[in-house]
């Protein structure tokens, strides 16, 4: 494990090539807001990391399930109280399904509190012959196509962190004050399966949750686990300069943690061995992720679990694998193998949205649930051949009533998706699509059992 020797590094990634990092203007004016962002109190708290640690262990030993999900790219607009809720309200819904139909703890994480910032494949933007910085997240410029909005703003890191308190203000509420009760949850995901045009696939898993509460009640069992949840937030640990402002030295332990969020991970784009991200990581002490696309070796899982997880602490370490339906049940196994061999604790996550995006004619970027489910199907299908743990899902999904992805119980089409396409980034599940998906995976877990 590392010690107290590690914060002198954690300036080293300075030397190093940092990609997808904005070009800002005046490097004075990102030195003052990475003081005042140095100054402010912390989002998270150390004791909170380790429990999530703990708990993402529990997953590497295939004792529990993840669930991750929120926004692709939060927006400022949204981090307000309706949109929280509608988002954590989705996610507690399909965290009982997952729950019940795995019989094992979800380990519930928030895509929120700071996914403000998203890597870009362009620099810049061209439209009508008017070329543009591209837009990279409320965190560092405004998605609004002129001059003005697409400056790249240090002052959007300042506003990005005091949204994330707000949103984890907002998190610790409702999971704590009652919103999050296990009775009610059930109760909205009732509601859902009566309005569903799929609920009658869903209705006997419903039924069931019903039973098991009714009888627990009548046992007389009210723990205090059905009244709140513990729920993490995470975000991609891509702003080296605003993930350094916000790491502190723990001062019980006196090792250094990221308090921009319990988790943090680093992109397929990010994850070079000898490059900025992957050096800032391995010094924090937060448990962290790592995006594996389907060009990733055996290799490269090897390597990076050497950089960033040299001790091999259960736990610290996740693999989110990134495939795309077509690819994963080819790509997948010899990751799998190889770092079984290997013999360190990693948990695997299945991230089934960002291999399965294309262009409808209509020039909106789109996912076809179909192709979601196929991946997350072939994600199971893979550990269950190699006899090794599917540990979880992350997904990209809103809890407003948007038309992104195309696909599910509602019966989205292409040409449906010029009516809600409210995205800032990549598309999202909408809340009847989540649910839809939460119940498949359900089915796929109790078969995979």
């Amino acid at each position: 494990m590392s010690t107290s020797a590690d914060i002198g590094d954690l300036d080293a990634w300075r030397a190093l090539p940092a990609l997808q990092q904005p070009e800002w203007d005046d490097p004075d004016e990102v030195s003052a807001v990475a003081a005042e962002l140095a100054a402010q109190p912390p989002l998270v708290f150390a004791g909170e990391c380790d429990q999530l640690k703990a708990q993402l262990a529990d997953v590497a030993r295939g004792e529990a399930f993840v669930l991750q999900g929120g926004d692709c790219a939060e927006t400022f607009e949204g981090s307000n109280a309706d949109a929280v809720k509608n988002k954590l309200k989705t996610l507690l819904q399909m965290a009982v399904v997952l729950t019940y139909a795995a019989s094992v703890p979800v380990v519930k994480i928030g895509r929120m509190a700071g996914q403000f910032a998203k890597p870009r494949s362009k620099p810049v933007e061209v439209r009508g012959g008017v070329e543009l910085p591209a837009y990279r997240g409320d965190a560092v410029n405004g998605f609004g196509f002129d001059a003005a909005s697409r400056r790249n703003d240090p002052n959007r890191l300042l506003k990005a962190y005091h949204c994330s308190a707000v949103t984890l203000n907002l998190c610790r509420a409702f999971t704590k004050g009652g919103y999050a009760d296990l009775r009610q949850v059930h109760a909205w995901n009732r509601d859902f399966v009566q309005r569903s045009p799929a609920g009658r696939r869903y209705e006997q898993l419903a039924a069931e949750i019903d039973r098991a509460l009714t009888f627990m009640k009548a046992c007389g069992a009210n723990p205090d686990e059905f009244h709140g949840v513990e729920f993490y937030s995470s975000h991609e640990a891509l702003l080296l300069e605003y993930e350094r402002a916000l790491t502190r030295v723990d001062h019980l332990s006196g090792l250094p943690y990221d308090v921009s969020a319990h988790f943090l991970w680093i992109g397929e784009r990010t994850r070079q061995l000898d490059g900025a991200h992957v050096e800032f990581l391995r010094h924090i002490r937060n448990p962290i992720g790592v995006k594996l696309g389907p060009t990733t070796s055996a290799d490269d899982a090897l390597a990076l679990i050497e950089r960033l997880n040299p001790d091999h602490e259960p736990g610290r370490l996740t693999f989110i694998t990134r495939m795309g339906a077509g690819k994963i049940r080819e790509a997948l196994p010899p990751l799998i193998e190889k770092v079984r061999q290997h013999g360190a604790p990693v948990a695997w996550i299945c991230d089934p949205m960002h291999g399965n995006t294309f262009e409808a004619p209509s020039g909106h970027k789109t996912r076809r649930l179909d192709d979601v489910l196929d991946e997350v199907a072939g994600f199971f299908e893979v550990h269950r051949a190699l006899g090794t743990h599917p540990g979880g899902i992350h997904i990209e999904f809103t809890g407003d009533d948007v038309t992104e992805c195309v696909g599910g119980g509602q019966g989205l089409a292409e040409h449906d998706l010029h009516q809600r396409y409210e995205t800032a980034c990549d598309p999202r599940l909408n809340r009847g699509q989540s649910l839809d998906l939460a119940f498949m995976v359900a089915e796929l877990y109790r078969k995979s059992a």
